[in-house]
């Protein structure tokens, strides 16, 4: 089945993907030149990955350190550009190395052209990797 096109269905759609932890189709959903971008990262983590490729290494290893089990209180809201959403989420479930609780709130802000993630600016707390049991982050950098 292929990937929905509009901003929100394919949104979603990613969701359900990361839950499955199905990264390869995570990072299928992106425009080759994808650009993420991490405006509150704090100091020695990426705040900017270009292109799919760079996605994609960032994202390889997630499911080894995250069981994402849900993305509770999910709101999608709509903006003046059609092929731009801003989502605001938890995402909830266990950390793999000492099977402590994970739960992160998230705002993101997604813009999608021709069925594709083209820019995602994910405002996620950077608190939270400073709260024991957070060395998960650091796998993930």
């Amino acid at each position: 089945m292929p990937a929905p096109t509009s901003p929100v269905a394919l949104y979603r759609h990613s969701l359900r993907l990361l839950l499955d932890k199905d990264i390869p189709a995570w990072v299928a959903l992106w425009a080759e030149d994808g650009l993420m971008e991490f405006p509150f990262a704090p100091e020695g983590w990426p705040r900017r990955l270009e292109g799919k490729e760079a996605v994609a290494a960032y994202m390889r290893h997630y499911p080894d350190h995250i069981d994402l089990r849900a993305f509770p209180d999910l709101r999608i809201h709509q903006t003046t550009d059609p092929q731009t959403i801003v989502a605001e989420m938890r995402g909830t479930g266990r950390l793999v190395k000492n099977d402590a609780p994970f739960d992160m709130d998230y705002v993101a802000v997604v813009t999608v052209r021709d069925g594709h993630i083209t820019s995602y600016r994910d405002y996620w707390n950077p608190l939270a990797v400073q709260e024991p049991g957070a060395d998960f982050a650091a796998s993930s950098r």
